[in-house]
């Protein structure tokens, strides 16, 4: 799934560097769908949710305490950070120099407060750095790594523990309630003018944009449908069975109907409430794929092939530095992905192949040479940690 994810993002920035007048009539569909593999954000939440509620879930099942809350804040720190400032502060260098823009307090700011992971709350500050627009979302994460543990406060209480598993996950869908809730009245109470609203002026325009809609309120709701679906899979039973492929596959079939039905509607999937991506069936059908893929005779196998597991392990720097390499291939390459070609399609085939070879590139020395060392040296700190408590 977090291929999935860092592909459709992948595909998803590539198609908008196409210029779709040239698309051919036969491959118009294809390249419409390609435009909405914005989707994949979604999917990196839902499955974060997932992933960091588990832990959560199984001690809760078993009456053990909840996980250290310092070692979860160490390991996210240790996973997002190092490749996320080196990002930004690249990001931020090129804004200055390559692309032109001035040095102000403006642009400053804005790095500022993406590099103390506060820029999602306002649209000044939304886009942390020009020429790097994915950065958006690690903020927003963030955010829900923090409102995860607190949500699971009620849960560890004695009197909530005696009620059993099932109801525990039933409070757990009152949180996304409440998170719903937050969100309807940021939408609602919190409007913005429409003085330099859209994509026409610039990163700042695009974030006046997508905001309020866009908050870390309503996102973190699609990561609580994660947390849910790790609560729901924590309690099926351990053995495989065909019909959990089934099952698998008919959620994955929803999730591409869902993206089928956004082509021609807004390219964010506003959906309910305007929370984007299709929510909740887009998310909800991913949630579901991942409650049934572990239990899978068949297809969990084929979809955890080498492949799949070399693009998942280097998808963070894949992720945060792909913007970087296509802005700056068409600011140095103006003639880049078919601008000005005879043969738009062909050139923007070849640019493609290029950049995605580069985005790989250095999405692999991101993990080997940056992120692996520091998860490293925090797993070596987190060993002593608990020793040391052991001791005590």
């Amino acid at each position: 799934m977090r291929a999935i994810a860092c592909l459709m993002v992948l595909v998803h920035h590539l198609a908008l560097r196409m210029d779709f007048h040239h698309v051919p009539g036969d491959l118009a569909m294809p390249f419409y769908l390609a435009r909405y593999g914005n989707y994949g954000v979604s999917v990196f939440f839902v499955l974060s949710g997932f992933l960091l509620s588990r832990p959560f879930w199984r001690a809760l099942d078993r009456d053990l305490p909840p996980p250290s809350l310092k070692i979860y804040a160490m390991r996210r720190a240790a996973r997002i950070l190092p490749g996320f400032w080196f990002a930004l502060t690249t990001g931020f260098l090129l804004s200055v120099t390559v692309y032109g823009f001035a040095l102000d307090g403006e642009l400053a700011g804005r790095y500022i407060a993406g590099f103390f992971l506060m820029s999602q709350w306002h649209w000044r500050s939304f886009f942390p750095v020009e020429g790097d627009g994915p950065l958006w979302s690690i903020p927003f994460e963030t955010t829900c790594y923090v409102l995860l543990p607190i949500g699971f406060l009620l849960l560890f209480g004695r009197p909530m523990r005696r009620l059993g598993r099932l109801p525990g996950r039933l409070l757990w869908i009152g949180l996304i309630a409440i998170a719903l809730l937050g969100h309807w009245l940021i939408v609602t109470y919190i409007p913005l003018d429409s003085a330099g609203r859209g994509w026409i002026y610039g990163f700042q325009g695009g974030a006046k944009e997508w905001m309020p809609r866009y908050n870390p309120i309503g996102f973190f709701a699609i990561f609580a449908i994660g947390g849910l679906a790790a609560g729901i899979q924590t309690m099926l039973p351990e053995r495989r069975s065909p019909l959990f492929d089934i099952a698998a596959i008919l959620a994955m079939i929803v999730a591409a109907i869902d993206i089928r039905m956004a082509v021609g509607g807004s390219g964010e999937g506003y959906a309910w409430l305007g929370i984007p991506y299709g929510f909740p069936v887009f998310p909800m059908a991913i949630a579901a794929a991942l409650c049934l893929l572990p239990q899978s005779v068949l297809l969990g196998q084929i979809l955890d092939n080498r492949l799949s597991r070399y693009v998942a392990t280097v998808s963070f720097g894949v992720y945060i530095w792909q913007d970087i390499v296509l802005v700056l291939m068409k600011t140095l390459f103006p003639w880049s992905f078919g601008t000005g070609s005879a043969d738009v399609l062909g050139g923007w085939i070849v640019s493609s192949l290029a950049a995605t070879a580069i985005i790989f590139a250095i999405g692999t020395i991101s993990y080997f040479f940056l992120e692996y060392p520091v998860m490293r040296w925090a797993r070596a700190k987190e060993e002593a940690t608990r020793r040391t408590t052991r001791v005590a």
